[in-house]
Order: structure tokens, then sequence, then C-alpha cells
């Protein structure tokens, strides 16, 4: 049997940062959110079905604002997302009450999955051509060959706060080399820079290439992610507020040279809400592709 290309959107962030839950405000014309717009650019693509990585007490509301909306268009499925939901015989803080990353996140939905997968953020825009792109290749890869988007960090800052970006580098032929997650990154003036721990500051360019969290993945990379994150868990089983990031996850597959990660290039601009001031841009820039025709002014 055919298996369908997927989508997984990684939706059940909290957003501190935000204030509420963003990923359910609604940013387009007619109502729609930035999932909405994620969707109808994976499925013009050539994905199949769509899976929303969710959590329990959000799950009616998401499916009443998002998921309810593309039915008639796409295979629509959910994965719940919750801090207990961990490999069996492993224990852990008392003192954890969320989940335990983006790792996590695609870890949860492996019985959704049975074939090649993009995995995105919920409140990031990435635009078509960037989903046309991964789409492509991640029906035409093997097993082992895995894909990004690649963006340039200063056209990925908020102005009104720190963000956490990874931050990439590549080979001559544009493969992943290594990947960082760095999670205090803003900017004043034209002045860029990442904060440590221990608020020790490092001055950044600006041209560093970044993930935005799109990745395409092949099935198999599910048993990498419950190796990798068994081991994630015995080590920092005692720390509540420890994630497992993508980009952790990465990390160890390139050092165990499990799989290659192509790095794409795209025209699109990614834009996206970590703070609830970026909202009006978002806003704006989505009601000018709209009325340059990139996309209808309903898009259901």
């Amino acid at each position: 049997m055919k298996k369908k290309p997927t989508l997984l959107v990684l939706a059940a962030g909290i957003g501190n940062r935000y204030g509420g839950l963003k990923q359910l405000d609604r940013v387009g014309p007619s109502g729609e959110t930035i999932m909405d717009y994620s969707v109808y650019d994976a499925v013009r693509a050539g994905i199949e079905k769509v899976v929303f990585v969710t959590r329990r007490d959000i799950q009616p509301e998401f499916h009443e604002v998002i998921g309810s909306r593309p039915e008639g268009s796409v295979e629509i499925d959910y994965a719940m997302q919750e801090f207990e939901m961990i490999p069996e015989g492993i224990k852990f803080s008392q003192e954890r009450t969320k989940p335990w990353g983006t790792g996590h996140a695609i870890l949860v939905a492996r019985d959704k999955i049975d074939g090649p997968f993009i995995v995105v953020n919920a409140d990031d825009f990435y635009g078509a051509q960037s989903f046309r792109t991964i789409v492509d290749f991640i029906k035409t890869g093997s097993e082992k060959d895995y894909a990004m988007i690649g963006y340039r960090l200063d056209r990925t800052l908020s102005d009104y706060g720190y963000v956490t970006r990874a931050i990439c580098t590549r080979s001559d032929q544009h493969y992943l080399e290594s990947i960082k997650e760095l999670t205090h990154i803003e900017h004043k003036g034209r002045r860029i820079f990442y904060t440590d721990v221990n608020g020790n500051e490092t001055d950044l360019n600006g041209d560093e290439l970044v993930s935005m969290n799109i990745w395409g993945f092949q099935p198999g990379i599910f048993d990498f992610i419950e190796k990798f994150f068994r081991s994630f868990i015995e080590r920092e089983r005692n720390n509540p507020k420890a994630e497992f990031y993508i980009p952790d996850l990465i990390k160890e597959i390139l050092n165990h040279n499990l799989a290659s990660v192509k790095i794409l290039q795209t025209r699109d601009r990614w834009f996206g809400v970590t703070y609830r001031k970026d909202k009006e841009e978002v806003i704006q820039k989505i009601r000018k592709l709209v009325d340059e025709g990139f996309y209808p002014e309903s898009l259901w």
C-alpha cells in the first residue's frame, strides 16, 4: 500500500512569552491561523495527511478552530503530547509538569506516520515554495536522506524580545555539519547577540544559517528518536525543566553518521509570532500576500 507523505504540525506549546495559545490566534483575513496557511501550502505541494501534535486540555478547542477546517481537503489526525508519555521503565522528577520538547513531540506521533514526513512549528509561516521544495525532496529521497530549510538569522528575529534559534553550519555541498540551539538571541539596533545562562554576551553576525524547524524526515527516524530520547531522560530525569529539542536529536544522528541532512534553499521569507506584539506584523504580511494573489481571501 502506498505510504502517505505527511505533515506533522507541532502545536502543543504553551506560549509563555506570548501570553496565551498563539497557535490558535487568527491572523488571516477570514480568521485563518498561521497553521491554516501551512496546511494549505503543504496540501498543494503533495501532502496527503496532516497530524497535529497537541495536548488533551486544548484538543477540543483545537479541533474546532483548526482541525475541522481542512477536513474535506486532506486526512486529519491527532497525537497528544503529555509529559508522562515516555519509554517504559524510566522514572523522572515528580516536579515535572510539562512535555519534554520538540524531539519528544515527534516521538508521540510515531503510530500516526508510516511514510516520509515534514515537521513544522504551528506558529511559523514558511511559504509555499518552502513546502514544494521539501515535499519534493522527501518523496524522492532514500531512508537516510533528511532535509531542512535554512534561513538567515537576521531575518528571523523579533523586535520585542529574545528568541531561540538553532545555529547551523554546512558543507560546500549544502549538507548540515553541525547544529546548536541558542535560547536567548536578541538585537539592539544593529547589534545581534546571544546571552548564555551565566549572563555572558556573544556577538553574532546576523548572516548565520538557522533552522526554523521545517524538517523533512523518513519514518526510520523514530527508532533513532526513541534511542536518544531514552538516553536523554535517563540523564536529565531529575531536571524538571529539561527539554529534548529537535537540534539535540539531529546532533546525535550526525555524530553517529546515521543519516545526512540536506540544507534546501527557498525564496520565501519566514515570519512568525513569539511575542504578542509580533501578531500585527504577521497580519499585515499575510494581507499583502493575499492582495498579491498568492492566497485566496478565504483558504477553506
